[in-house]
């Protein structure tokens, strides 16, 4: 894909620019629209602008417009921004803010018109510079300026994963916005995933704050993956702007997939499609069942302290904990399951359920799985009757691809 530096489109009103001398209307004003006789210029000496291949037989000078209007103030950031000659070709046009940042644009065939990229902030000035080339061979300065409009708020977003990770074959692309995204199509339509191999996906939106993307299966082990977001000057609604654009490269790990059966009280991790080992493990009792569904690994931590009291639990309750170093602990959902070392239960691993909803695993077995995993890989949990729900968690591998997919503001 091209990469764009800030991309989306402004519109306003057309000045009309010879050899230099701007022709314009003033705000409120009449329009001088692109093409029009100008003065200085030969009304009619060329049908086809740029077409030609041969000397005119009427030379004229370049006769260009450009929109917005020179000067204009408050323009939308998602309006287009041209520059027109009904004379000759353009060379050369340069679409830069006041802070240096360049949007780039496009020519036709014909090289008559240009038209910005996205990439056109709220609360900018813009300066547009460059030249064109009429049929009597001289050059013609392109010069205008204009400003945008301020937005009420701002969107920008946070991303998971982060720039230059590797994570694992089940990683759900999560953006986060700051504001409320009440125009989601707009939105989603700025956002692009590239992938070194074919991949399916789609986008889904959790709430006006949450947009999420998932691949129709997991994601091939070893894929290298580019998120485009490309919203700055997309209009999210209700006087939110995009403020900038972003984009993040990750990368896919080996393929780890692992499946735990509560009544069978066992796990096994799959590596590259090949079993690589059974663990004897314990999963939730009565009254803290494990939820079944398909997790991913969120966070992953050497030592965590877990303290019921998260949970709901107070000191005093027979069920109350309060254990400050447990070991090789890796978080599946948002209510506090991890998967984790509990030298404390090895007696009951393999043949019994005696957690508060974790799955449990000796030290070594703990220290090995941990060491093979990566965030984002995925863990299988079979055997109970309470699922997984979305929000939970990166839930997102719960619903059948067709019914993630009506997620997105674009299906």
């Amino acid at each position: 894909m091209v990469s764009r530096k800030h991309g989306l489109a402004v519109v306003g009103i057309a000045v009309m620019l010879l050899a230099g001398t701007a022709c314009s209307d003033s705000e409120g004003g009449g329009k001088a629209g692109p093409g029009a006789p100008q003065s200085g210029g030969t009304a009619g000496t060329s049908t086809t602008p740029g077409a030609s291949t041969t000397p005119s037989d009427n030379p004229a000078a370049a006769n260009v417009a450009v929109v917005p209007a020179k000067g204009a103030k408050a323009v939308a950031p998602d309006k287009p921004v041209t520059v027109t000659t009904s004379v000759g070709t353009i060379k050369s046009v340069t679409l830069k803010d006041d802070d240096g940042d360049t949007v780039d644009g496009s020519l036709n065939a014909d090289k008559t018109v240009w038209t910005a990229g996205p990439g056109v902030k709220p609360g900018a000035t813009y300066t547009l510079s460059g030249s064109a080339e009429g049929t009597d061979g001289a050059s013609v300065p392109i010069s205008s300026t204009f400003s945008t409009l301020k937005a009420t708020k701002n969107l920008k977003a946070s991303v998971v994963p982060l720039n230059g990770e590797t994570v694992g074959v089940a990683l759900p692309i999560q953006i986060y916005w700051n504001n409320p995204v009440t125009d989601r199509a707009a939105v989603e339509k700025r956002l692009k995933i590239t992938t070194s191999v074919p991949v399916e996906g789609t986008w889904h939106w959790l709430n006006s704050k949450q947009v999420n993307y998932r691949p129709k299966v997991y994601w091939p082990a070893g894929t290298k993956v580019t998120v485009n977001i490309d919203t700055a000057g997309v209009n999210a609604g209700n006087g939110t702007w995009g403020a900038a654009s972003r984009e993040i490269k990750f990368a896919i790990g080996k393929s780890v997939v692992s499946k735990v059966d509560v009544k069978k009280h066992t796990m096994t991790v799959t590596i590259n499609g090949k079993l690589a080992r059974t663990i004897p493990i314990t999963a939730g009792k009565d009254g803290f069942t494990t939820r079944s569904g398909t997790k991913v690994i969120m966070e992953k931590f050497t030592t965590k302290r877990m303290d019921a009291a998260t949970i709901g639990l107070k000191p005093g309750d027979p069920n109350y904990y309060n254990i400050p170093d447990v070991k090789w602990a890796q978080r599946v959902t948002s209510s506090g399951e991890f998967v984790h070392g509990a030298p404390w239960s090895n007696g009951a691993q393999g043949s019994a359920n005696v957690s508060h909803g974790c799955v449990g695993m000796s030290l070594a077995n703990g220290q090995w799985f941990y060491n093979q995993t990566l965030r984002g890989d995925p863990i299988v949990v079979t055997g109970t009757t309470k699922y997984m729900t979305e929000g939970n968690g990166w839930a997102d591998w719960n619903f059948p691809y067709a019914k993630y997919q009506q997620g997105s503001a674009l299906a």
